[in-house]
């Protein structure tokens, strides 16, 4: 067994294919099923059920492949640290952003980066704020971009930048020519959440709770994963929602969504950057933080 097997088990469970896998490491399928039979007999188990339409790991693989992330991980932190030892910015870098800043903040932050560095590549992992720092903590991200805190020892957190969220609502909603609305008007209106470990509804609690409320004060009618999902359903008019303003641009320039604020509701929350207090910082990772900040500064 060597990081190169694990390296092709880990792109057979994320792509849940061994052909999918097989095409995205150029390799035949019957090269990457021979790979992962012999990680099946170093470990003396199975590790992928190969069912009708796709591949999917037991729960012994699901364990291999945590520990797989953090060893590539952890590789290729040790690569471009050596790189950079020697003057040379080479390497890979796997950074994370929740929703907000993965979606419309950090692809443009990595185009520029790797204009100045070519020889720099960067995996950008995008999910809820509870999965980025819980990767962060693990091993598996070097850095991550989050819109909540977490009190956590283990964890370094500082203000990134900050961020402006609205009440959105759809232009010809009965609020559509409003500036501004009342908490209590809010409460009655059906209202759509996003799922817990996101850090736009933990930023939405948190500000309810300043001034006495909670989000079982809301008339919620549904809760959906993802920010783009709640933008949807905003126009599709199954409730209406807080979101970040970067995330309806778009829609408030040409008109179909309206942004209003709430009297006495504090909207604005910051983005952090996160990392691990105990991992040393790569060259690559500095580098990229560095140029992070600089971007944004000059925003």
């Amino acid at each position: 067994m060597d990081l190169w097997h694990l390296n092709i088990f880990c792109k057979v469970v994320e792509h849940r294919s061994f052909s999918k896998a097989g095409e995205a490491a150029y390799l035949s399928q019957p090269t990457v099923s021979s790979h992962i039979r012999d990680l099946e007999s170093h470990f003396g188990c199975r590790l992928i059920d190969r069912l009708s339409k796709e591949a999917v790991p037991t729960k012994a693989g699901e364990l291999l492949y945590s520990y797989a992330k953090k060893l590539m991980a952890l590789h290729d932190e040790m690569k471009s640290s050596l790189s950079g030892f020697q003057g040379i910015m080479k390497g890979s870098l796997v950074i994370g952003g929740s929703t907000i800043p993965g979606e419309y903040i950090l692809p443009r932050i990595v185009g520029s980066f790797t204009k100045i560095y070519p020889d720099v590549k960067i995996s950008l992992v995008i999910g809820d704020t509870e999965k980025i720092i819980n990767e962060t903590l693990s091993g598996i991200l070097e850095a991550g971009v989050v819109g909540a805190e977490k009190k956590d020892k283990m964890l370094h957190q500082e203000i990134l930048i900050a961020d402006e969220m609205r009440l959105i609502v759809p232009s010809d909603h009965k609020w559509g020519e409003k500036k501004s609305i009342g908490l209590k008007m809010l409460l009655s209106e059906p209202f759509i959440t996003r799922e817990r470990g996101s850090g736009t509804l933990k930023s939405i609690e948190q500000n309810l709770n300043a001034i006495g409320y909670g989000i079982d004060d809301l008339n919620v009618s549904s809760q959906m994963g993802s920010t783009e999902a709640v933008r949807q359903g905003i126009k599709c008019k199954a409730g209406i929602s807080i979101l970040s303003t970067m995330a309806v641009e778009g829609d408030l320039k040409e008109g179909s969504l309206k942004a209003l604020t709430i009297e006495g509701l504090n909207l604005k929350r910051s983005f952090y950057l996160t990392r691990n207090r105990q991992r040393s910082i790569s060259p690559i990772c500095n580098a990229f933080i560095l140029h992070m900040k600089n971007e944004l500064c000059g925003k």
